[in-house]
Formats: structure tokens, sequence, C-alpha cells
């Protein structure tokens, strides 16, 4: 699989580019701040639908613009199918394949697997849980787009629940005696049903994929780092008690779990009134990262830390290399961050990938062993503000 043209415009600093891109290695080039991981993200957010910087679409859109476009052509297997889509600063984004409008951005995943290496992977070990919930989420709609999209209904659903918790809160605490009371719980009742119902997905997913990925990932660390203490990775939920009581595979039923939700949704609901918000659910999940019998984050050195990180991405590469056609592999400025041990796992990687896209700041960053297997070089420079790039000959 490689993105054999992207084009972007009014995407973050680039007005307009039009790139044709090759398998084999390609480098970036150009100074911090000039726009060479803008180009990296825009490939990166066409497979996940989403940035590895910043939570939301606003940022991604040129400064003054009501839209930014990324197109890409991907071609996989020799088929070849062109995505298209708009981030509207303003109302829903849109999405094509080919010439077909899609209902929903959510019907291009697939089309594009990619696995992004970068300096911000750093918060999957010490950053807030929802690094890591995000990783999980990603990295299941990449497998299977359908559970992809259990996610995005979780979340339209929890914000609606949310909305009737803070904005209703004194209608329900009147009770079901009270004719606005009843009114109020009526729809928390049906709300909980939906939410209970999606978050089952969600859970069951995510623990799916947690059993997939723990010995890749125990594997990979030791591989980066085998001088430390063993990695091993844990899920906790907000119900735990309920679906790890459970023996099998009967945990990873999304029936049970969403049983399981149910009830605790019923045990916490006067504490979610009294509070205006949902305290149930996977989106208060963790992905729990341990080295040895301690959790990572808060115990891991720095270069630990880079280490579990690399693992993370490591297991997902491979996790998805041997389910179906290889993803594109993305190294966003990594190499000035790792010692020579870690850079050689990297490179390592990348000897399996059809297309890998590397961003540095100055050649000097790149291992020599991959700088010998660069088969195309593009520097990226700032003239007035504006991103250009410079070819190869």
């Amino acid at each position: 699989m490689y993105v054999r043209e992207l084009d972007l415009r009014n995407f973050r600093s680039w007005p307009e580019l039009s790139l044709s891109l090759t398998p084999g290695v390609t480098v970036f080039s150009g100074r911090n701040g000039y726009g060479k991981t803008n180009i990296v993200e825009a490939v990166h957010y066409t497979s996940v639908l989403s940035s590895h910087r910043v939570s939301g679409d606003a940022p991604l859109i040129r400064s003054g613009c009501s839209s930014a476009r990324v197109s890409a052509t991907v071609v996989n297997d020799g088929r070849e199918l062109t995505t298209h889509l708009l981030l509207n600063s303003a109302g829903a984004n849109q999405a094509q394949i080919n010439r077909t409008r899609l209902k929903s951005p959510r019907e291009i995943a697939g089309v594009l697997r990619a696995v992004m290496f970068s300096p911000e992977d750093l918060r999957l070990v010490n950053g807030e849980p929802g690094e890591r919930r995000r990783f999980l989420d990603d990295l299941v709609g990449l497998r299977a787009p359908r559970l992809g999209g259990a996610r995005a209904d979780y979340e339209r659903i929890l914000r609606q629940r949310n909305a009737l918790l803070r904005h209703s809160s004194s209608d329900l605490r009147r009770g079901y005696n009270d004719g606005g009371g009843a009114s109020a719980l009526s729809t928390l009742d049906a709300w909980d049903l939906q939410l209970a119902r999606a978050a089952g997905q969600v859970i069951a997913s995510r623990l799916s994929l947690i059993d997939a990925l723990a010995s890749p990932i125990s594997e990979a660390y030791a591989a980066v780092a085998p001088e430390s203490r063993p990695a091993t990775v844990t899920y906790k939920s907000t119900v735990d008690d309920a679906i790890f009581s459970l023996a099998g595979e009967a945990s990873r039923d999304p029936e049970v779990i969403e049983a399981a939700v149910l009830a605790e949704l019923g045990r916490r609901r006067r504490d979610e009134i009294d509070r205006g918000i949902t305290l149930v659910g996977p989106h208060r999940d963790d992905l729990v990262l341990f080295l040895g019998e301690q959790p990572a984050k808060g115990y891991a050195s720095h270069g630990e830390t880079w280490s579990f990180a690399l693992a993370l991405h490591l297991a997902e590469y491979a996790l998805l290399a041997a389910e179906g056609p290889g993803p594109v592999l993305i190294l966003d400025d990594v190499f000035a961050e790792l010692d020579a041990k870690r850079r050689e796992r990297l490179v390592a990687v990348t000897e399996g990938a059809e297309q890998v896209l590397v961003t540095a700041a100055v050649g000097d960053d790149l291992p020599p062993n991959l700088a010998d297997a660069v088969s195309a070089r593009y520097s990226v420079v700032m003239e007035e503000g504006v991103s250009q790039i410079e070819r190869p000959d």
C-alpha cells in the first residue's frame, strides 16, 4: 500500500500542494515550522480522521479560510482509490471516494492504513488517558472500520446525555412523581440504553485489540530496551468489577458489557445528576502501561518512556501488517530524539514497508542505513509565511 498523489488546499501552512509520491523512502527536510510535518499529518489524517497534534479540526484549516481539502490517491495491490476530505470551519466535514459523495467521512476508513511515529508519542506514556484511548480507538478503526463508527456513535450519544444532565438537573432531581421530573428521567433512561449499547461495542473492541497487542508490545519493548524491566499493558474501566469478574470470552461480549454499563449507570445516577456529567463509560477508561510492577507513567525514565512509545507503534505496525496490506510508515522528526539502539530498531521496521515518509530538520538526522535507501528527497521552505516545496531534480 502506498500514496501515489497527495493534494492539499488551505491545509495548515499550505495554500496549495500537489505532490507525486512513489514506493520506497521519501524524505521531507526543512527547518522547524516550515510545514514539513503538515504534509505527513495530512496523510495520517486521511488514515485515522484525526490529527496526532491537536484534538479538533479547526487548527488544520489555514488561517483566514473557511475550509481545507485533503485528497490522496492510494494504491493497494494495483487498485487505485482517491479519497477527498473537505474540512469545514462551520458545519460538518464532507468526504468522497473517487467521484462518489459519502454520507460520512467515516466511510473512507480503511482505504489508507498508516502508522506514525512522532515526538508527540511521549504523550502516549506520560500524558492523559485520552491520548491512550485515542491510540486504541484509531487502531480499532483501522482494523475494522465498522467498529470505528461505534466510537463516533458513542461520542454523539455522550454529548446528548451530558447536555441533558447539565441543562435539566433541577427537573432530574424532582423524581418520577413530578411531571417535569418524570419527563426528564424518562429521557435519561432512553439515553442510558443507547449509551450502554454503544459503550459495550467500544469497550469490547478495545479489549479484543489489547488481547492482540499485549504480546507484540512486550516483545517490541524487550527488543528496544532489553536491559529494562518487562513491559505489560492492561485495561482499566469504570465497569471493571462487572467485566473482569467473568471468565474467558464473556468479558469481550458486547452484550455482557452493555449490561454491566447499564447497571453501573443506575448505581451512579445520583452522582451524575449532582455533578451534571456522565461518570460511567469508555470515555473515562484507560490503557495502563506497566514496567515491571510499576506504572510507566510517573516512574519511567526518559529513555524508557521513548522505548514504550516506540513499542506501542511497533506492535501496531506488526499487527496491521500481519492482517492485511502493510501500512504506510510515517516517521516524523523522531530520529533526532532517539539513541543509536532505538534508531536501529525503527529502521529495521522500514525495511518491510512499501512506503516510508520521513521528516527531518537536516539530513544528518537520518541513520546511515536509512539514508542509503532514500528514493526521493524534498526540501520544504517558507516564503512570506507560505510553505513551498522544492522538488528533486
